[in-house]
């Protein structure tokens, strides 16, 4: 029977993996990180791992999942230790990650999450619980009152349900008990993160009580962040290879690649650590940076996932590694970054050669329908803001057009060879009833581009418009690859 790593255990791990070194006994937990999964673990835990490691004990992370206990419950039998395992081509490197000191999930205790947020000790809250946690409406910033959760939340805060909420709840707490609010900092991907979230945190404040709300907007912070760093999903045959390679069975483990990179707004309510000492940007605008690596990483990956996924291309590598796939990658850049105005310190050039070579890296096994989930919260900074930037200049966006035509595609729910997939989206329901409505795929992308949470309505009968809907029926006619192909060769000299 193979040991699990632990407390007890991480001594017999192999001399070439990385462990804490440093007394995870006196590290206080100056952190909290809502929504606790693969990419926090991969990457925001990991900086505060450095940072423990250089001597400042203050950064131990205290964290909370919302939903699933699936994360809880792989590490808590380990002391709260993973694998941090990086790969590159045929290297792979093994670090032990001690930074999270415990995991829990709020909804069992929602009192001591709330408890833990208002510690004296707790000067920075981390998030990452994707663009539906906001539960704010893409299309307007205001709450999503509909949602049952906040509803809740709105209604009474004694057992909060919502990221929000709990931000709320503490605040008040610390508020009364005379302590500074903390630095609130979101890590997803969405543009004006931190604006959002303290649209959010504000909003619901405000309902609660104005003079909480003024306090929270005059002492707290959220500042701007950019986070970015490709993080696949863990699967059966990665623990299995782990535990073959270290002696120890890891539940908890990630994978990931040797690029990491967070950039943060330098807005702070409080103590926060000495972030640049561990390669963190702090900067005093972090917009160009995040319209950068939405616009061309995760713009490109969204178009991979659509694409690829109807094509039956299970992983990203494959698909770059074909001439037509990169060739779309390379004309899609070219449309967004005509969009950008990157700083002085992003050379764009280096930048998206770089990333070729990322998703070129058949190490992570990223695949295209991890990438697929979520699409219409993704979409609007990915390549929609794209779209409109360039139809604003007169600019035809042929590759981006068709990115989002793949989207439209991928609601449909069947994939080029006619098997059936889950669409996993929160406007799923309403995607496939326009589906079930649409005429023909022309009616599908009007009735689609109506959507006002993902399109602008200027966008509607538009060229880019037209231009969207004759490329969905290419691809409802011909299929993903086909369409591809005489993309990429249209666009050539």
């Amino acid at each position: 029977m193979t040991l699990r790593l632990g407390e007890s255990t991480v001594e017999h791990l192999p001399g070439d993996v990385e462990r804490p070194a440093y007394d995870r006994a006196a590290m206080r937990r100056g952190v909290v990180h809502l929504g606790i999964g693969a990419f926090h673990r991969a990457h925001q835990a990991a900086v505060f791992d450095d940072l423990l490691g250089r001597g400042d004990m203050r950064w131990g992370v205290r964290a909370a999942s919302f939903r699933s206990p699936a994360t809880r419950d792989a590490m808590a039998p380990q002391d709260g230790l993973y694998s941090l395992v990086v790969r590159d081509g045929a290297e792979e490197r093994v670090r032990v990650i001690g930074a999270v000191a415990d995991v829990l999930l709020a909804p069992e205790n929602p009192s001591e999450l709330v408890k833990a947020l208002a510690a004296p000790e707790t000067h920075l809250v981390t998030l990452t619980v994707t663009e539906k946690g906001y539960k704010l409406d893409p299309a307007t910033g205001a709450l999503i009152e509909a949602d049952s959760d906040l509803a809740s939340d709105l209604a009474v805060l004694h057992a909060p349900k919502t990221a929000p909420g709990f931000l709320v709840a503490a605040l008040a707490l610390r508020r009364e008990r005379g302590l500074a609010p903390f630095t609130a900092i979101s890590c997803d991907n969405l543009p004006e993160n931190g604006r959002r979230l303290e649209a959010a945190v504000l909003a619901m404040a405000g309902r609660r009580d104005p003079v909480l709300r003024d306090w929270i907007a005059e002492k707290g912070a959220f500042p701007q962040t950019m986070v970015d760093r490709i993080v696949p999903a863990t699967d059966a045959a990665d623990i299995e290879r782990l535990a073959a390679r270290t002696g120890l069975l890891d539940r908890a483990m990630v994978k990931t690649e040797p690029f990491t990179q967070w950039v943060i707004e330098d807005r702070f309510a409080g103590e926060r650590p000495d972030f640049e000492a561990v390669g963190v940007q702090v900067t005093a605008d972090v917009a160009p940076w995040e319209t950068a690596k939405l616009r061309l990483l995760n713009g490109a990956h969204s178009g991979i996932a659509y694409l690829g996924a109807l094509a039956g291309i299970e992983f990203v590598d494959r698909f770059v590694m074909a001439d037509t796939g990169s060739a779309f990658v390379e004309a899609l850049w070219d449309e967004a970054e005509a969009t950008l105005a990157p700083p002085a310190e992003l050379d764009i050039a280096a930048y998206r050669r770089a990333l070729m070579a990322r998703f070129a890296n058949a190490a992570l096994g990223h695949r295209t329908r991890q990438i697929a989930m979520d699409g219409s919260q993704k979409l609007p900074q990915r390549l929609v803001a794209s779209l409109v930037a360039r139809q604003d200049r007169g600019l035809a966006s042929p590759m981006t057009s068709l990115a989002i035509a793949a989207w439209m595609r991928w609601q449909a729910g069947r994939c080029d060879d006619g098997t059936r997939h889950a669409v996993d989206d929160p406007l799923a329901d309403r995607t496939a009833a326009i589906w079930a409505a649409a005429a023909d795929p022309d009616d599908a992308a009007r009735r689609l581009l109506a959507i006002e949470a993902i399109f602008p309505p200027a966008l509607a009968g538009s060229p880019a418009a037209d231009e969207i809907a004759g490329w969905l029926g290419e691809l409802v006619r011909n299929g993903a690859a086909a369409t591809l192909a005489a993309a990429v060769r249209d666009q050539r000299p």
